[in-house]
């Protein structure tokens, strides 16, 4: 079945949706069980989907390969019952299947297409079994739910605007957080699927700057954010529904590096400040791994395995790093990282060392409140309290 994704206005030069840099090509199941990315063959040069088994004693891979090679541009969504759903892009439409292992082979059950300029697809739903992707327009984003629904590809909100990004906030997975470019402006909102796709404010720092959600926490209400609003781009925190501002730690101010989170701590309800964050620290000399926690006024950086897939990892509840990685010998690894409790209290360190790292192989929704930081509607100044 091919479904034609409508757009409420002409599209007369259909521009290609850039790739959401933010995400790695290396994805992980809602639940963390499953991973799946494209890996390149040596023997043929070609691309191939690849799911990773993350949650056994040791992890291992499973190639998933088709009747051809895949093209470097196809996205690959793991399901935390350990398929893979993967989209391609065929001719002017992009083709939805399922891949699973069928002994020596490959499984595929077709899903049917949309016919449109571009779709991405959106990160793993916390259900863990389901899809939503974006389909990309000039002035109009639409959201589909591409796997999940009874009778294929489904319409499900129209955002006007250019979306980007995508996070989950709630566990139910009714309330989805978009970067919209709207009026020459970028601010997060919040599509609400419990209520046909309505969409409301999440983030207006100051009323002229760009304001873009980059990770979020269902758990604690944890936020990542990406503002220009201090004058320059930085990066901060908040809190989902709370009335404090958004802080800008001076420490995620890192020059000449690019900085960003990639991995949040999961189930530390109502002590956003004491969850772990993982960040890609990117420079000229190469790429490590911070460690950071709001309640903290630093951020910690190691190097990070040799084949690190940067960018890409999951903290666990108690508190451990596993890093995926890939080398000639080890093509399946996973490191991990166990780090000390935090000691609490304003401005406290993690303590200790960071530890040694190791290798192996229906109801209603709450409402997001939009974060305000009022200092930051005027211009601020050197000394303004911004952290």
């Amino acid at each position: 079945m091919t479904v034609c994704a409508p757009q409420s206005t002409p599209e007369t030069t259909p521009r290609r949706a850039p790739m959401d840099s933010r995400r790695p090509a290396f994805t992980i199941a809602a639940d963390g069980s499953y991973a799946a990315w494209l890996a390149l063959s040596r023997a043929t040069g070609g691309w191939f989907p690849e799911r990773w088994t993350l949650d056994g004693p040791e992890p291992y891979a499973v190639p998933l390969p088709g009747t051809q090679p895949e093209e470097p541009d196809s996205e690959v969504l793991p399901l935390t019952d350990g398929r893979v759903l993967i989209r391609r892009r065929v001719a002017e439409r992009y083709a939805l299947s399922l891949l699973y292992p069928t002994g020596p082979g490959t499984g595929e059950l077709p899903l049917g297409a949309i016919e449109c300029p571009y779709l991405s697809l959106l990160p793993p739903a916390p259900d863990g079994l389901s899809a939503y992707a974006l389909v990309h327009g000039e002035r109009t984003t639409t959201l589909w739910r591409v796997y999940g629904s009874p009778a294929g590809p489904e319409l499900l909100a129209r955002v006007p605007g250019r979306c980007s990004g995508g996070a989950w906030l709630d566990r139910p997975g009714r309330l989805l957080a978009l970067d919209r470019e709207l009026d020459g402006l970028t601010k997060a909102v919040v599509v609400d699927l419990g209520r046909g796709g309505e969409t409301t404010p999440l983030l207006q720092i100051a009323e002229t700057s760009n304001d873009r959600l980059v990770l979020a926490d269902p758990d604690s209400g944890l936020l990542l954010v990406r503002s220009d609003a201090p004058g320059e781009e930085r990066l901060g925190w908040g809190v989902l529904g709370s009335a404090r501002p958004v802080r800008f730690p001076e420490c995620l101010r890192q020059p000449g590096a690019a900085v960003t989170p990639f991995a949040v701590q999961p189930g530390q309800t109502l002590t956003p400040e004491a969850c772990s964050v993982a960040f890609r620290v990117d420079r000229e000399s190469g790429t490590s791994v911070g460690v950071w926690r709001p309640a903290e006024r630093q951020l910690r950086q190691f190097p990070g395995p040799l084949g690190w897939v940067a960018g890409a990892g999951l903290w666990t509840a108690d508190g451990e790093l596993r890093l995926p990685y890939a080398t000639p010998h080890v093509p399946c690894g996973l490191a991990r990282l166990r780090l000390p409790d935090p000691e609490g209290g304003e401005g406290s360190g993690i303590g200790g060392s960071l530890g040694e790292m190791t290798e192996n192989g229906g109801s209603s929704a709450p409402r997001p409140v939009p974060l305000q930081q009022a200092p930051l509607r005027q211009a601020p100044q050197p000394h303004a309290r911004v952290r």
